[in-house]
């Protein structure tokens, strides 16, 4: 098995959706000691936003062919403004591509990429789920369920650390409540 580890927190160690993409891959690890890892960091190694230039180019080229190769992809993302850091979305803008993995048909677009698994560490100040007010400006797990299964990866699995900028006490809780989420979502991942 190829695991394809990225993460796009600016926080560094600070950062919640790191430490559980972390606890992910260290979980998949433990059930295949096997496996490969291949690590992307965006905030470390940035993409530049895509432009038609760059869309054609080696280090885009590179990034469809990393994602292609995985067999189980594991984001750790942060919640900026509504939605995914930018430097997440580049990196979506490189993996969604015309006849790579998806292609358009007489019925519609269809995802040439459902083969893989993905696993979202993905971490939210506020309280965003579904019985929260708030939910209808939620746009990052949105926006990833909807780009993934756009791409034929219709279940991407989701461990949600939300409300941690409240205080310490709920970042705690929403901090431990995730990790207990991290093994069951790791089994399923290998189950699949």
């Amino acid at each position: 098995m190829t695991i394809l580890h990225i993460d796009s927190s600016i926080t560094g160690e600070n950062s919640v959706s790191r430490e559980l993409s972390a606890a992910i891959v260290k979980e998949l690890l433990a059930a295949d000691p096997g496996a490969r890892v291949v690590t992307r960091d965006l905030v470390a190694q940035p993409l530049d936003h895509l432009t038609l230039a760059g869309f054609g180019s080696d280090e885009s080229r590179a990034v469809l062919e990393e994602f292609k190769a995985a067999d189980t992809i594991v984001i750790g993302a942060g919640f900026y403004n509504f939605s995914i850091p930018s430097q997440l979305k580049a990196w979506f803008d490189r993996i969604l591509v015309a006849g790579e993995t998806f292609r358009y048909t007489e019925n519609g677009p269809e995802g040439l990429a459902g083969d893989k698994t993905v696993i979202v560490a993905l971490a939210r100040g506020g309280f965003y789920g579904e019985e929260s007010p708030m939910r209808s400006i939620e746009h990052a797990e949105s926006y990833m369920a909807a780009a993934l299964g756009f791409i034929g990866i219709k279940n991407p699995r989701f461990v949600i650390a939300e409300g941690i900028a409240i205080g310490p006490e709920q970042r705690a809780s929403s901090l431990a409540q995730a990790h207990r989420q991290v093994p069951e979502a790791a089994a399923r991942a290998l189950a699949a």
